[in-house]
């Protein structure tokens, strides 16, 4: 067995445990392909995963990164070919020189979209997709409020509910709000400074921060609205007043992608290269890529997204 280099985590901790180390190349099974990475997508859950906190799916590689780009080197699909340029969503491994990828869950690069840069868009394209479209059934002239605007998932669903004839509204710094008019937002309020739940009045919510926010989105919620939580940055718990989510009929669900079943992410990737990928291929939404950073220096890229000072994706490149 062949080896190659990957970053490990040396034992639960801060950024200094992440190794750039030689391990056993990975083998793809039937249904799977495996791909020679030119990038890797850093995201919030890697952090989690290299503190111990989030642990990688049963069978799935121990070393983080669960979206890259590259070239696809070995295929046991008919669904891909050797040589194809692709991004893939994974279970695990993406820190890597090479990372297997379930067929169903692999997608094109995008015409206007470099292949390094496509590292920036699986883990975001299926998350808005799923949550705004599938899950919170956002509609044209709707009003959206995306929470953490300046985020890989934030800058993604503005730009997609902006496509999609929504209004958008964000919150976010205010060192990020002109960007951020520029990808589409309507409305960007400075959380820092306002409170968003006293004129806000939004048909879907899409939060990443989770407790803290609770009571606030609620009452932010329209008659009919639907709350979507995709993340806890903010706490685990909060009260929820049923009786002012019953006053306004709304919703609130709570999703996770990473530990979706393969069906149920080949589903979401069908949607996504069926009604997001068009509109890549067209330039009207795109990756928004803050550095780029070499892969054995991924406790940098860490580092940088716990300050929570970048602005869209921090991806990983091979050196």
């Amino acid at each position: 067995m062949g080896g190659m280099r990957a970053i490990t985590i040396e034992q639960a901790g801060g950024p200094e445990v992440l190794r750039w180390s030689e391990v056993p190349d990975p083998v793809p099974a039937d249904g799977e392909v495996l791909i020679e990475v030119r990038a890797a997508g850093v995201n919030r859950a890697d952090l989690l995963q290299r503190q111990g906190l989030y642990p990688p799916p049963e069978g799935a590689p121990p070393y983080p990164g669960m979206e890259v780009s590259g070239r696809v080197v070995e295929s046991r699909s008919p669904q891909w070919q050797a040589g194809q340029e692709v991004c893939a969503l994974i279970e695990g491994g993406g820190y890597a020189e090479l990372a297997v990828a379930s067929a169903g869950q692999v997608l094109p690069v995008p015409r206007n979209v470099s292949l390094e840069d496509a590292a920036a868009l699986p883990e975001v394209a299926a998350t808005v997709f799923s949550n705004v479209v599938e899950v919170a059934g956002l509609q044209p002239g709707e009003t959206l409020l995306v929470h953490g605007g300046g985020s890989g998932i934030g800058t993604f669903a503005v730009q997609l509910g902006a496509a999609l004839g929504a209004h958008v509204v964000t919150t976010a710094r205010a060192p990020k709000h002109e960007a951020l008019k520029k990808l589409g937002a309507e409305r960007v309020i400075d959380y820092t400074a306002e409170d968003f739940s006293e004129t806000v009045k939004a048909d879907v919510i899409l939060d990443i921060i989770g407790g803290a926010y609770l009571k606030g989105n609620v009452k932010a919620l329209k008659e009919g609205g639907r709350l979507v939580v995709i993340g806890m940055q903010g706490g685990r718990k909060a009260e929820l007043d049923l009786g002012a989510l019953l006053a306004k009929r709304g919703s609130v669900s709570a999703t996770a992608l990473r530990s979706r079943s393969k069906a149920q992410k080949a589903a979401i990737i069908r949607g996504v290269r069926e009604e997001v990928w068009p509109l890549m291929d067209e330039g009207i939404v795109g990756p928004v890529v803050h550095s780029r950073i070499p892969l054995p220096d991924a406790a940098e890229a860490h580092r940088l997204m716990a300050s929570s000072e970048h602005f869209g994706k921090i991806i990983l490149t091979r050196p």
